[in-house]
């Protein structure tokens, strides 16, 4: 079976791990892991008869739908990035005394445990068992952040837990609500997805409300939706560059995920039209605060994080216009917005290595000289920067157009709300970008400066997500968009 596949994959990996000393090895470890995972995905997509339903524990508590496959294939092609990607950054921190040896098998071992973990809950049928794997993620993912030697990863790390934790709490408590709903209206309770939706529709709107509302609050904290933000900008900032672009491009996704999954059993049922409004405003406002929070940025790592902040609001009023259409473009938007986040978490990490800042991101006032110094790094940001604001013809210029336009049929006053802001912070991210890399340094320091020598494992990825970023952009391929249909039929929309 397929998820025995993914799991036995992951022991071995952590067997060799556990078995070798050279960080090249371990390194490799971790890119075959995310390829073959990979590898795994596509077999499912191309040769399997998707939902894919796999008997284990007595029970069908997994399977395979496609959008989980839509996550799991986001997540294995960062995941191989970052892997790519970590071969040279991660050599670097070890030079630097940031990372010391001794830390360096509990990092890859929870690199690989992180991505076992990120794909067996996108393929839970059960909810109480997805929430388990996204607690898990967040106790792992928290280890990555806090592995460099530094105070300020450690705190990051502890606030993160603290706040996506404690939230989760309210999930499980949503969770049990719902338990307790299917186990009057079916007769016996149950959690499995599948279930819960072939019978949602004769669900009490009241006591549905409640236990979505419980559950957003959980899932609301793991992406990053306001008032339950304050972890990600730290925590995405202090992290080592190669885990950013995971936080950012992968485990993001598993709130959204939840939510949206949550969403789609509640959409069967009258309580929509009060659910919908309500996180209709939760978006509007991750969209304001983000884009006033990115306004006086001087740490690039942190006006990325905050960008993820935006673009997680932007999912959200999507997700609440309720449409097919609006549907179909968030989950285009979940896609395009993980690919860009990660090449830009990517260029941060060379500007990084390049001034060596203290805040183990770069500071504004830090980064001179930077197109003579670092030209990909450079031309990464501008390229992820203008994809991130939505300019075409990269991916979310799409996906944000037709969100809007549907927004639009709807109420052109918040429409214009929600431009402004998203006016607001593309401004901030040019400005600082603008402001920044026309820094030179003074004529008679210039041979003080010597250019950090990237290694060509941490172009290559940069490269990659840009330039595939560009074919989806430009060709905006058929089968994926079909693929993206079927997601919206499964999810009854």
């Amino acid at each position: 079976m397929i998820l025995i596949a993914f799991v036995l994959v992951s022991v071995l990996s952590l067997v060799i791990i556990a078995a070798t000393r050279n960080h090249r090895q371990m390194n490799t470890v971790c890119i075959s892991q995310a390829l073959i995972f990979a590898a795994l995905a596509v077999y499912i997509a191309l040769f399997e008869q998707v939902p894919v339903v796999s008997f284990l524990v007595g029970s069908q508590y997994f399977f395979i739908d496609h959008l989980g496959l839509f996550e799991v294939l986001i997540a294995t092609i960062i995941f191989a990035c970052a892997a790519v990607y970590a071969r040279g950054y991660i050599g670097g921190l070890l030079e630097s005394g940031e990372l010391e040896k001794g830390s360096l098998k509990l990092f890859y071992a929870a690199w690989v445990l992180l991505l076992l973990v990120i794909v067996l809950a996108f393929c839970s049928d059960n909810l109480a068992l997805f929430w388990i794997f996204a607690e898990m993620t967040t106790i792992i993912s928290a280890m990555l952040i806090a592995i460099l030697s530094a105070r300020e990863n450690i705190d990051a790390a502890i606030k993160y837990i603290f706040v996506a934790s404690v939230s989760m709490l309210f999930a499980f408590v949503g969770f049990i609500f719902l338990f307790e709903i299917s186990r009057v209206y079916i007769g016996t309770g149950t959690l499995n997805w599948t279930v819960l939706m072939q019978h949602a529709a004769g669900f009490s709107p009241g006591m549905m409300i409640a236990s979505f509302a419980l559950v957003f609050i959980g899932f609301a904290a793991k992406s990053g939706i306001f008032p339950f933000h304050t972890w990600l900008p730290e925590a995405h900032a202090k992290a080592p560059s190669a885990v950013s672009a995971i936080l950012s491009g992968v485990l993001l996704n598993v709130g959204i995920y939840g939510i949206i999954r949550m969403y789609a059993i509640v959409h069967q049922t009258t309580a929509v039209a009060t659910i919908a409004p309500m996180i209709a405003v939760f978006g509007i406002l991750t969209i304001g605060i983000a884009a006033f929070s990115m306004i006086p940025q001087k740490n690039l790592k942190k006006l990325v994080a905050f960008s993820s902040v935006e673009n997680m609001g932007i999912m959200l009023v999507g997700l609440a216009i309720s449409t097919p259409v609006a549907l179909f473009w968030v989950l285009f938007h979940i896609m395009a917005h993980s690919l860009t986040k990660a090449s830009l978490f990517f260029s941060s990490g060379i500007l990084h290595r390049q001034y060596r800042s203290r805040f183990s991101s770069d500071a504004a006032d830090e980064i001179k000289d930077v197109f003579r110094l670092q030209p990909l790094a450079a031309w990464g940001i501008i390229l992820g920067g203008l994809a991130i604001i939505g300019m075409p013809p990269f991916p979310i210029f799409f996906s944000e157009f037709f969100i809007m336009l549907q927004l639009g049929a709807i109420s052109l006053w918040v429409l214009a709300v929600i431009l402004v802001l998203l006016f607001i912070a593309a401004a901030a991210l040019g400005y600082f970008v603008l402001t920044t890399f026309t820094q030179v340094s003074e004529p008679e320091s210039l041979s003080d400066i010597i250019p950090y020598q990237t290694p060509a494992s941490m172009k290559i990825p940069i490269i990659f997500l840009l330039a595939l970023l560009l074919l989806v952009g430009i060709v905006l391929p058929a089968g994926g968009m079909e693929f993206l249909n079927q997601i919206v039929t499964e999810l009854k929309f």
